[in-house]
């Protein structure tokens, strides 16, 4: 039976962006631990480490994250391991995450001076101080504006977990849409929502670029 498009039906979509939003900041918090570690690996001196991120990088890079969804979540199940979806989407989003935050992150490493880094061998400092002392809190000013400007793509990216029925924004406005038939007015609402939540962080990604543009040209 169709029913009519009312504010029941506008509170639960509106709803449903606290779990994109709390599958994004999970996805992001573990993309940015595994990111570091692979960011770390790619500029080491140890050639295996950076061969096997290079492959992490380019294995999640290169295939696409709507499939990544789809093996974590049915190739674990088909192993037995009874994973729900809001674990598999945080999962899978989490190693898509790390790969890109880890080649964002190294690009920016590799942007420090290679001066900062011969004076700290001229001053003794060993690999872990030099990165901890030196680079890696240089590298972290780089860092901040594309880092937010891929936030932006994760919170669009965990509308794909809709697909193996987490129940996230996306999610929400197909339910209300399969009830009410009305996908104007449920997809506008949904895309405006996703507008509110991105926007505001394009802005701000543009204006950390433009201000450590600034900062760089002084």
């Amino acid at each position: 039976m169709i029913r009519p498009f009312g504010i029941d039906e506008i509170l639960f979509i509106v709803a449903a962006v606290q779990w994109t939003l709390a599958l994004s900041a999970i996805a992001f918090a573990g993309g940015a631990i595994g990111g570091l570690v692979v960011a770390l690996a790619r500029v080491s001196q140890v050639r295996a480490l950076r061969y096997l991120a290079l492959g992490y990088v380019r294995l999640f890079q290169g295939t696409p994250l709507l499939m990544q969804l789809f093996l974590v979540y049915f190739g674990l199940n088909i192993f037995g391991a009874g994973i729900n979806p809001w674990l598999a989407a945080s999962l899978a989003l989490t190693l898509h995450a790390s790969a890109f935050l880890g080649e964002i992150w190294r690009g920016c490493i590799e942007a420090v001076p290679s001066g900062q880094s011969e004076a700290s061998w001229a001053l003794g400092l060993g690999y872990v101080d030099r990165m901890k002392s030196i680079v890696l809190p240089q590298a972290a000013k780089i860092a901040v504006a594309p880092t937010v400007g891929f936030l932006v793509q994760l919170i669009k990216g965990t509308s794909l977990a809709s697909i193996i029925g987490f129940v996230e924004l996306t999610r929400a406005g197909q339910i209300i849409n399969n009830a009410t038939f009305v996908p104007f007015k449920v997809f506008g609402l949904v895309a405006i929502l996703y507008f509110v939540l991105c926007w505001p962080l394009s802005l701000l990604a543009r204006w950390m670029e433009r201000r450590f543009a600034v900062a760089t040209r002084r």
